[in-house]
């Protein structure tokens, strides 16, 4: 579980995300317990981006000797991370499905056809699919409220009640790298 919330910044990116209400009589899941819920298309993905995590750091070793080896290698671990993502991404995902707009280390904020309770729990799958982040989380309602511009619709703010500690790290690379690419567009209009 999070113990230190709010210590992470937010990014604006859209993504797709599903919620399903988690039942009030059911305890939060423990970590452990996180990890038995995850689909087998999930648990796969988990697991190559842990590989490739290490195996990249090794990689950055060889880097001033054969980049053309490392790149290509990069290139090949892209591409089994795209089909992957692919493949979750089409399976049937239990809940509502929600456009998200936000996301960081923290939580997520997503525009909803529904509203929801403060403090709600969601059993919450979400597909970055620029930075190949596919996760499941519970979540709880921090914030409804109705869109602006959209009579129908609900900005909803959720933060993880839990999570696994090597997907916060995967939101956290992914918060930098879209952040990163903000800037350099940002930059690249001035």
């Amino acid at each position: 579980m999070l113990e230190d919330s709010n210590s992470y910044f937010m990014v604006p990116h859209s993504f797709k995300a599903y919620l399903e209400e988690w039942p009030k009589d059911q305890a939060i899941p423990s970590e452990h317990e996180l990890e038995g819920l995850q689909s087998i298309g999930l648990k796969l993905l988990s697991e190559v981006k842990g590989v490739e995590s290490s195996c990249l750091l090794q990689l950055r070793k060889l880097e001033g000797d054969s980049k053309a080896v490392v790149d290509y290698l990069k290139l090949q671990s892209k591409k089994i991370d795209l089909i992957l993502q692919y493949v979750l991404e089409n399976e049937h995902q239990a809940g509502k499905q929600v456009a998200g707009f936000k996301f960081g280390g923290d939580g997520i904020e997503v525009i909803a056809g529904f509203s929801a309770e403060i403090g709600e729990q969601f059993k919450t799958t979400l597909f970055i699919r620029d930075e190949l982040i596919a996760i499941l989380a519970i979540c709880e309602i921090m914030a409804c409220q109705k869109h602006p511009k959209h009579p129908n619709r609900y900005i909803l703010k959720l933060n993880f009640s839990q999570i696994l500690e090597t997907d916060v790290e995967l939101l956290i690379q992914a918060s930098l790298s879209v952040q990163q690419k903000l800037l350099k567009a940002r930059n690249n209009r001035q």
